[in-house]
């Protein structure tokens, strides 16, 4: 499967390039897109760089700082338009380890009745988390089912980012209609996913802080997080079944 990684960045640059070398390495016939908004510490020019010095890498560039959110959807776009069969999106900062892609990917080949979307996940066998206190580990657990019970999410872990999409999924979600702009994105293109009836599977990683730079992470999110969610619940977003969509077609 033609294969598009997407991964956004703001002021990643010490980073990027160890990112882009490990992503590489581990599936060595995918496509990388960075999506940068205007990183102030050089991580677009960075990338250019390399770039330049390898077609499989990729830069789309933004004017500013636009949120998770909107750079997800750039990914999702650039995946659409330039005919990959796959788009994965994954964080810049070695959270989401390049050695478990393979697996990912994987998942979505595996067998006939195989997921049409992977979650790199924390919260199945063998998965977990690393170098984090008490708080963080209960506060993640705490939103993972607080979205699980009021959406009616099979997945156990509904807030990762390292995902593996088959472009159908996203050529049918209405993504136009998403309103979420930070990691609450996330929860809502789950919930969108779910509602379509495309099935879901999930692989083991183990999630380790950042190796550099600071966390984005802020409480005004977490809370923009748990909004979003009632949201959801209480205005369903209208989503055409998949087989519905098959049946016309």
């Amino acid at each position: 499967m033609r294969t598009l990684i997407v991964v956004p960045t703001y002021n990643e640059v010490e980073n990027a390039e160890p990112l882009a070398l490990a992503i590489l390495a581990a599936v060595p016939t995918v496509d990388l897109l960075f999506v940068d908004d205007n990183s102030p510490d050089g991580t677009g020019q960075l990338v250019r760089k390399l770039a330049a010095a390898d077609p499989r890498i990729h830069l789309l560039a933004r004017a500013g700082k636009l949120g998770l959110g909107t750079a997800y959807l750039a990914g999702y776009r650039y995946g659409l338009e330039h005919g990959y069969d796959v788009v994965v999106t994954m964080d810049a900062d070695f959270s989401h380890d390049p050695r478990y892609l393979p697996a990912l990917l994987a998942g979505l080949e595996a067998r006939d009745g195989a997921p049409d979307v992977m979650i790199g996940s924390r919260y199945v066998p063998g998965g977990g988390v690393k170098n984090w206190g008490l708080h963080r580990r209960l506060l993640s657990r705490f939103a993972n089912f607080y979205a699980r019970t009021l959406l009616g999410l099979t997945a156990r872990d509904c807030t990762a980012g390292f995902r593996a999409y088959r472009t159908e999924v996203l050529r049918h979600l209405p993504l136009g209609e998403i309103r979420s702009s930070g990691y609450s994105f996330l929860e809502e293109v789950l919930y969108l996913v779910h509602l379509a009836g495309f099935r879901v599977g999930e692989t083991p990683i183990v999630f380790e802080d950042r190796r550099a730079g600071r966390s984005k992470i802020s409480r005004k999110e977490i809370f923009r997080a748990a909004l979003t969610v009632l949201r959801l619940k209480w205005k369903r977003p209208v989503v055409v079944p998949r087989a519905a969509a098959q049946s016309r077609a």
